[in-house]
């Protein structure tokens, strides 16, 4: 498993660059000021960093558990980034339209843009970060721990 350094530099460098993307494009997408964008994505993605680190942990364990290893196949990819996604949609959704001051209904339809771009990016970006820092083998410790096939 990854280790608490990495988890953080994973989390932190995928909301920087994250930030720095989605901040100049939804602004003239949703015709908002940059400032307001800016605030809505520093504000989901201070959110979202926290749930990063908690969310990969945890998925990271349950793989450890269920399939001995924490390397991820193409599907449990799809799986990560859709639940990852799904539950920051759920809490930012009430945000979004408080703060832009729009309807739940066109909040709903920016946060379902922010979560769409955010989960092409969470594949793009964990497929490169597993790539440039490969998971390490488990070590024996966690495999003993793991449940047998």
């Amino acid at each position: 498993m990854r280790s608490t350094a990495d988890r953080i530099r994973q989390a932190l460098s995928f909301e920087v660059i994250g930030l720095v993307l989605v901040t100049p494009l939804f602004a003239f997408l949703f015709n908002h000021s940059m400032s307001d964008i800016g605030v809505v994505a520093f504000i989901g993605a201070t959110a979202a960093t926290i749930w990063n680190y908690l969310f990969n942990l945890g998925f990271d364990k349950a793989l450890l558990r269920w399939r001995g290893d924490v390397r991820k196949t193409l599907p449990l990819r799809i799986l990560h980034a859709v639940l990852f996604e799904g539950t920051l949609l759920v809490l930012l959704l009430p945000l979004f339209a408080w703060y832009l001051g729009v309807s739940l209904l066109t909040a709903l339809m920016m946060d379902l843009a922010f979560a769409l771009f955010y989960m092409v990016y969470a594949f793009v970006f964990t497929w490169g970060y597993d790539s440039l820092f490969p998971v390490p083998n488990p070590t024996q410790s966690e495999t003993a721990r793991a449940p047998q096939k």
